[in-house]
Order: C-alpha cells, then structure tokens, then sequence
C-alpha cells in the first residue's frame, strides 16, 4: 500500500486513512492500543517506521513475538528466576556481522527471534529445558548470537552447523545445518552423538528435533504453556505425558510421563536410554482406612522385536512410599532398549495399612517410549 499511494491522489487519500493501518499493525507487529498511545504516533507512521525496520521479517514476526510473550508471560508465573536470564534483542548491523565472521546465511526465522529476545545467559536452569536422574543433569541454555557463532562448525560430520542450545554439564547441544551437505537438509536441527562403531571418527548420527527455527521454536513454547513439560524445583523437565497412560485402580491413580535422553543414547551399537517419571495419588475423597503402603512393583518391558522381560522387586527406587487420601507420589527411573521403540507396563502391590494382611495390587498403565527420527552423517 505503502509503495502505491503515489500512484494517484484517490490512493494516496485512502493510504493516509489511520484506521486501515490499524488492522496491520496489530496483524503483523502486534501493536496495541496501548503501545499505540503510548508511543503517541498514528497507526499509519508505527507501521512504516515499523517495517523499515523489520519488513524482512513480517513472514515471521507476529508468530515469533506471540510465543516470546507467552513464554515471559508463563515464566513470570512459574519460572521466574529464568526472566532474568533472557538478554536484549540485537539489531541488524550485528546480525550481519556474524553472516560475515562465518561465511554463512542465517535464516529470517532465526535472524527474526534475535531481533526480540538474543537467546540468554549461560545459566542454571537453561530456558530449553532440564533432565535430572541420579547421577546425571543435562539443562539446555538457548546461545546468544555471538556464542552461537564462536561454536559454528566447519569440521567433517557437523560442517556448517551453527550450536543453537548448550549445556554446561554435559556438553550437548543443539545444532542447525546452515546449508544441505553431510546428508542434512538446510535448517534442520538435531542432536548429534558418535558413531562408535565407524572407523572415521567424525561419522555422526544426528537425532532430528526439528525441519527449521520457526517449527522447533515454537512447538517447545507451546508445549511449555500449554502445562505440556512439568516445573519442578522452578525448573522446564522435558518429560512428554500422554494423556492416554493413565490407569486407575480403586482410588489410587498412576499415570507416567517419558523422555529420550540422547546424550545416553547410540545407534551405533543401538542402546536407546529412556527416564520415565511416575505419579501415583489417592484421590483426596478416598476414605483414611485406605492408606496404604507400596511393598513392591513388577514390569513386564517389550522392544520392538516382541522380546519380553519381566522384572520384579521390592519397593521403589529403595523407597516404600505410603499413599494416603491427596497424597502424591512421585519418582523417576530410566530403562535402555536395544531398539528404537518399546513398552512397560505392570502393576504395584500394596498393603493396607489399616488391615495389614490385606494386599492388593495397582495397574501401571503400558507407556511407550520411542527414539526420535535420525539419521547418519555422510561425511
């Protein structure tokens, strides 16, 4: 509209008018009424000085500033020792500027969420996410333009990668091949972990989290406000819940969250590492003679080969909780497979506490656990 308002006076009278820059505005920046006012400008000047700024971007921004908002907005409320974390946006000039230290286009969805938010500081807890089992921590920091660039890849098996996440304790991150070679396609992310099992030492296998920024982005943040990962101790735990694997049993209720850990994962020779985290409550209506006390647990575990083991023992992860009315109990484990998919299921038995010589036992629903999609660097 903008460029053809010169064409003739009728136009130019219908691009002054304010009110239909207003729909624009809000379409495309995300500007409110109360920015507008406070910014004491038409609708028709923030769109221009707006898009003098940002126009490459107007594919990308309205999605890409929803989620950051939505995210400080969820982080304000559950997480909020992360919001300090979070750095300033760049500007242009810097963006271009690590474009010429790497030799290498970054993408306008990348370049476009840098001009909101510059990833943040390398801190604990990341912003992408945290895993904890006993002897293990893994939590991902989102990089900042210029850290990002200081680990850009030229070496065989990640060349052209550019890291996008980093944690400190494990060393994992998070990279996207800038260009098509190495068998990657342009933009997709992944994580990447050796090939023990090839001679050529920087034979990888890449295990794919994303086709490009905007998609990987913007399904984490969505899955974070939408309750989809759990906050423990103010912290993101990457655990996916299938809202299916829930069993109940009575008045007590176990449903199972899982994650693939590939940090502990290899395909070459295939050992797929799997934590899962299991809830089990009684409801709060339940009667006080129903309390009662976990004695043991057995899983029957199948891979995708239909190999069956069965695994029975005392308590759980050395615990014997006791489960009363609104109680929650809660606990992580891992399991391994030698293929790329699998299942559990079984049941925990339990004493009451109230009638001891009365045992019953509680359903494990089956939850599936599967790797990732991957692939095999041709480098």
């Amino acid at each position: 509209i903008y460029s053809c308002c010169y064409l003739n006076r009728r136009l130019n009278q219908l691009s002054s008018h304010d009110p239909l820059w207003k729909r624009h505005c809000k379409k495309y920046w995300l500007i409110s009424e109360k920015e507008k006012s406070r910014r004491n400008e038409s609708w028709r000047s923030i769109f221009i000085s707006t898009y003098s700024d940002l126009g490459r971007y107007i594919r990308y921004y309205a999605t890409l500033k929803k989620a950051w908002d939505d995210l400080e907005k969820y982080l304000g409320q559950w997480c909020p020792r992360m919001i300090s974390s979070l750095k300033e946006s760049v500007r242009e000039e810097d963006l271009d500027a690590v474009e010429a230290q790497i030799h290498c286009k970054l993408p306008d969805d990348y370049r476009c969420s840098f001009r909101i938010h510059n990833g943040q500081k390398l801190v604990v807890p990341g912003l992408m996410g945290s895993m904890a089992l006993s002897n293990h921590y893994r939590s991902e920091d989102l990089l900042d333009i210029d850290t990002a660039a200081g680990g850009f890849q030229q070496r065989l098996g990640l060349k052209q990668c550019l890291p996008l996440t980093f944690c400190i304790h494990t060393g994992l991150s998070q990279y996207m091949a800038l260009e098509s070679v190495e068998g990657r396609n342009k933009y997709e992310i992944f994580y990447q972990c050796p090939d023990q099992m090839a001679r050529n030492p920087s034979a990888i296998v890449m295990f794919i989290t994303g086709t490009s920024y905007l998609e990987w982005f913007t399904s984490y943040v969505n899955k974070v406000v939408t309750g989809g990962y759990p906050i423990i101790r103010d912290q993101i735990f990457r655990y996916v819940h299938d809202k299916e694997c829930v069993a109940t049993t009575g008045d007590i209720t176990v449903s199972v969250s899982t994650s693939f850990l590939p940090e502990l994962s290899s395909v070459n020779p295939p050992h797929y590492f799997f934590t899962y985290r299991i809830r089990i409550e009684m409801s709060k209506d339940a009667l006080p003679e129903k309390t009662c006390q976990l004695d043991s647990r057995y899983w029957r575990i199948t891979n995708a080969k239909g190999d069956v083991e069965e695994v029975q023992g005392p308590g759980v992860v050395g615990e014997f909780p006791i489960i009363s009315p609104g109680r929650v109990y809660e606990y992580t484990s891992c399991t391994t497979f030698s293929t790329t998919f699998g299942y559990m299921e079984g049941y925990y038995t339990f004493h009451c506490l109230y009638y001891k010589d009365r045992f019953f036992n509680v359903t494990i629903p089956r939850f599936h656990m599967v790797c990732p999609a991957f692939k095999v660097s041709t480098a």
